[in-house]
This record gives structure tokens, C-alpha cells and sequence, in this order.
């Protein structure tokens, strides 16, 4: 019998949502994208269905991303598997902003990339002591997408363009301060909070935020904001190549290490994530997600730094990337904003 990579069921009036591909983490596929997006549109006008939970299979991971190998499996000379996915997952995307009832994500696990996306734009996102979050796409040669150039720019300060470049790992008490989670719970405790959701008579926005209430703890201080200064400082530069400089002057170890980590990321994702997120802070999400589709669709059209970045980083697991343009200064603004363009053949998010 077939496995389903998506599972959902329908129990007192909650929609139940379980990504199920627990061997790669729940990396979300094309057509996993597709039956979200499809069945959240069928609840969403389903007066039987008062609320949303989705969540991960195994015990790792909620989930770590999009199937990043498969996307670029085609090559760049035939990237339709890459345009289909990116549309497919940001319409979900913004199902799911757009989702009036309360969508519940229990973020129980390894949530990165797609993961984010799939539960930043609900209602409510609990975090647990197993939560590890981050946005890594720079890493392989891609950007920080799912609506990022949306949350990233109203989280405070500097922060989201930090996350976005660097794409820092956060837990527990750092993933509530900066916004992606709405409450902290132990993981042991979710069974029970779902089971009150389940035997809640009459589900509500704020409904959901009492039982919630009952089962949230306090993870304790953020320890990101130990270094907060230096981070609304260093990155609220205008371009990498200050960001760079400024970090250089910071005599502090998590400069050093900040500046190492960033050096190691394609130097033109750098750069389009800089541009990427100086024009979402002006943009509605709808805005937001067409832009990030034109990026992506750019990215995937051409022997890129992301065909490359998954190569080394997730096929051949070597960590060694051979980035072109291989530094900063070879990358012009000409080439970055060739990235915004509209496709030759029109926008398929539309």
C-alpha cells in the first residue's frame, strides 16, 4: 500500500494536517504543496471545520524544508519542475496567510525554509523544547523565500535581515522573541493540548489562545538578545559590503564568527537577499510572494549558485561550494536585479 507524503483527517470539527515524509524530514514536495493548498480551501468553506492543527511525522523534524534535490534534478535548461514547485508552495503560502479560522501549527522539531512557511503565516505556531528554526536557503545558493521578504522585515530591529543572511539557528526561548513562535510548551504535552482543541465546544481565535494558555510555559530568557546591539547595529547597514566592514570593526567573538559564516554564503544571494528584503519592507504579502516567485524563478533558469549550493551541500555532501560569481565584488547590481525581472513568459504564481 501506496504511504501518503500528506495526511488528513477531519475529527470534531478540527482538520488534522501531518506532513509524512519523516525519511527526509518532511520536506515538502510539489504535490504535497497542491493538497494543502487545495484541502485548506475546501475547509475554509466547510462551516463543519472550526479550526486547522498540522504537524510533522517522526520525532525530528515538524518540517526542514522544500525536496530541494528534486527541484533542481532537471537542470536549468528545463526548469519547469522548479517553476511548478515554487507556485505551488507560495499559493499555499498564502492560503494559509489568508486562512480566516484558526490554523494551528505545532512546530515540534527541525522547521527551516518550506517548514516555516507552512506555519509562520497561521494563527498559531507553538514552539518546543525539540523546535529548531532557521532560514539557510543563502547556504545553497538560493534566499530566504516563503514570504520571508514579508516576516522577516517587521520582525524587530535588524533581526530578520541577520537570520535571513546569516541563517542562524534559534530554539526554545530566541524563536518566541523574534516572533515565528506564539507560545512554548513542553513537547510532552502537546497530546493533551490537542486533545482539549478536540473537545473545545465552541472553537474561536480566542478560544484556541485560552487553551493555549493553560498548557504554555515560560522557556526563560532569549539569548539572542545578549548580542541584540550588535546585530540591530552591524545589519541595519544598506548594502553586505558595509555589513561586512562593520562586523570587521566589532571586536567581539560573535563578530568573528558571524563575519566567517557569512563569507562561506553565495556572495549572490548575499546580495539579492539585501535587495529581496529592502523592497519587502514596502510590500503587501501578495506583493511579497509575486516577487519571491519572480527570484526564484530566476535563480532556477540558469546555471546558478543554487543548482550548485545543492549539489555540494545536499547530493554530494562535501560543503564545499564553488560559488560564481566567487566574490562580492564581482557581483553587479545589474545582475541582482536581473533576478526581479518578470519571466519571459509571464508570471505562473498568477
Amino acid at each position: 500500500m501506496n504511504k501518503s507524503n500528506v495526511i488528513f483527517e477531519e475529527k470534531s470539527g478540527i482538520g488534522f494536517i501531518t506532513l509524512n515524509r519523516p525519511d527526509v524530514l518532511n520536506a515538502l514536495s510539489t504535490n504535497m504543496c497542491l493538497q494543502i493548498d487545495q484541502k485548506l480551501q475546501i475547509w475554509e468553506n466547510e462551516s463543519g471545520i472550526k479550526a486547522v492543527i498540522i504537524n510533522g511525522s517522526g520525532d525530528k523534524a515538524f518540517c526542514a524544508g522544500g525536496d530541494a534535490r528534486n527541484i533542481v534534478a532537471q537542470g536549468p535548461d528545463n526548469n519547469i519542475t522548479a517553476r511548478e514547485f515554487f507556485a505551488a508552495e507560495y499559493r499555499m503560502n498564502a492560503r494559509i496567510f489568508h486562512f480566516p479560522k484558526p490554523y494551528i501549527a505545532l512546530l515540534d522539531g527541525i522547521t527551516m525554509g518550506g517548514g516555516v512557511g507552512v506555519s509562520i503565516h497561521g494563527s498559531h505556531r507553538i514552539v518546543t523544547e525539540k523546535t529548531l528554526f532557521a532560514m539557510p536557503e543563502a547556504s545553497i545558493g538560493l534566499f530566504p523565500d516563503v514570504g520571508s521578504s514579508y516576516f522577516l522585515t517587521r520582525f524587530p530591529g535588524s533581526l530578520g535581515l541577520y537570520l535571513g543572511l546569516t541563517g542562524a539557528r534559534l530554539r526554545g526561548a530566541d524563536i518566541l522573541y523574534i516572533g515565528v513562535g506564539t507560545a512554548y510548551m513542553n513537547s510532552e504535552k502537546l497530546t493533551d493540548f490537542i486533545d482539549a482543541v478536540i473537545n473545545e465546544k465552541a472553537i474561536s481565535h480566542d478560544n484556541v489562545d485560552k487553551i493555549i494558555a493553560r498548557f504554555a510555559e515560560d522557556p526563560d530568557a532569549a539569548p539572542i538578545d545578549e548580542y541584540r546591539d550588535l546585530i540591530d547595529t552591524a545589519f541595519s547597514e544598506t548594502t553586505i559590503e558595509d555589513i561586512f566592514e562593520h562586523l570587521s570593526d566589532i571586536d567581539h567573538d560573535w563578530a568573528k564568527q558571524t563575519l566567517a559564516v557569512l563569507k562561506k554564503m553565495s556572495p549572490m544571494s548575499l546580495k539579492v537577499i539585501i535587495e529581496q528584503l529592502s523592497r519587502g519592507k514596502k510590500l503587501e504579502f501578495d506583493d511579497c510572494m509575486l516577487m519571491e516567485y519572480r527570484i526564484a524563478n530566476a535563480l532556477s533558469s540558469y546555471d546558478s549558485d543554487f543548482y550548485e549550493g545543492v549539489r555540494a551541500v545536499l547530493i554530494d555532501k562535501e560543503h564545499n561550494p564553488k560559488w560564481l560569481p566567487e566574490s562580492l565584488d564581482h557581483v553587479t547590481q545589474e545582475m541582482v536585479l536581473a533576478h526581479f525581472d518578470v519571466p519571459a513568459d509571464g508570471d505562473l504564481l498568477i
